[in-house]
């Protein structure tokens, strides 16, 4: 089965063997220098240094990452805008609310671009905001806002960025100096093809809360887990078969040029899959240049349901992804994440068309 949803992806044959290694105790040093090889492999895929950054593993999906990033590192009297153009740029909100952290909202259709003019008025108007959390790819559309911009609004405030990167780390350009990101969360599962279970955040050293500092959370608390992860330690037990498979897998993309060359390599397979359904009248949601490499939505073809068209090419080995909320009848997505071969998705395109062929056969 080809997994053409947004993670989790296909897993290459070394990644799914990875997780047949030897079972393992989380207190032994085996255990403390697996995680302390991936903390440092994730810090190579975007060239951070270990003095100034840090990578802290959870054993959750992004959503945990995200839940750790935002409530460990807004303090209380902090004050947080919350940039919404999808769903997980509203799950956000839904986070801080849960939290009791203080927020405010720059809401946006979901198929609408960041409004740079309105963000600026926003954040004269309320020039107590000390943090700023944004998607950096939303892929409730495929979109991958403009974080350039808002980072250099954010720098000249001395706003803290805090960036969901779950659908965009390993990809896409994180330029973490440049930008004056102070955090991003991410996931194993999707760009860097590891499996479900394991999630991270990357942050810097000093950001992180003083020690005296009282946490919101006792399970995510970013500073906890950093502690005691820098002496070799966890917190709690973590997800020990899907620590060694992402390890396997950050090996892998290194190996293969890291994210740059993955980069490219879902710009190649994002771009036949765009011009296939084209070709036929499936529209894209989003103008060219706009979605992420990493996933893009269509306009369903005619006279289809999802729930037609999914099964249709399920059948066919294929599985694509709904949208969510008032797109949900009228959007399907597909993402060019994990294991799969240009082969795949020309196949995947020959596919579509013999569906729609079918179609308009019976139909007339």
């Amino acid at each position: 089965m080809i997994l053409l949803n947004p993670g989790p992806v296909n897993l290459s044959d070394r990644v799914r063997n990875a997780l047949l290694s030897p079972d393992l105790c989380h207190r032994e040093v085996e255990f403390s220098q697996l995680q302390s090889r991936i903390r440092e492999q994730l810090l190579q895929v975007y060239d951070l240094a270990g003095a100034h950054w840090v990578a802290v593993l959870l054993t959750g999906s992004g959503t945990a990452a995200m839940e750790a990033m935002v409530s460990s590192l807004v303090p209380r009297n902090g004050k947080l805008l919350v940039i919404e153009n999808g769903v997980y740029g509203e799950r956000i909100s839904k986070i801080a609310k849960i939290h009791d952290i203080n927020y405010i909202t720059l809401s946006h259709p979901w198929d609408a671009e960041i409004d740079i003019k309105g963000l600026v008025k926003l954040l004269d108007e309320n020039v107590d905001i000390t943090h700023l959390a944004v998607v950096h790819h939303e892929t409730t559309t495929g979109r991958l806002n403009n974080l350039v911009e808002i980072a250099a609004i954010c720098q000249q405030r001395g706003i803290q960025i805090l960036v969901d990167a779950v659908s965009s780390f390993g990809a896409e350009e994180l330029n973490f100096e440049a930008w004056g990101i102070t955090a991003c969360a991410a996931t194993a599962n999707k760009c860097l093809h590891g499996v479900p279970g394991t999630s991270f955040v990357i942050v810097r050293r000093d950001a992180l809360p003083s020690a005296d500092t009282i946490p919101r959370t006792l399970y995510l608390d970013l500073a906890t887990y950093c502690q005691q992860q820098d002496k070799g330690g966890t917190p709690f037990t973590q997800s020990v078969q899907t620590f060694y498979a992402l390890a396997e897998a950050l090996q892998e993309m290194a190996e293969a040029g890291g994210w740059r060359a993955r980069h490219s390599y879902y710009s190649q397979l994002a771009n036949l899959v765009r011009d296939g359904l084209i070709s036929m009248g499936i529209k894209p949601l989003l103008p060219e240049g706009s979605s992420s490499v990493v996933l893009n939505a269509y306009y369903l073809p005619n006279n289809f349901s999802y729930e037609e068209f999914h099964d249709q090419l399920k059948a066919q080995d294929y599985v694509i992804y709904s949208g969510q909320g008032n797109l949900a009848q009228s959007i399907f997505r597909v993402s060019t994440m994990g294991a799969i071969t240009q082969a795949d998705m020309e196949r995947f395109v020959a596919v579509v068309q013999q569906i729609i062929s079918n179609s308009f056969t019976d139909k007339y």
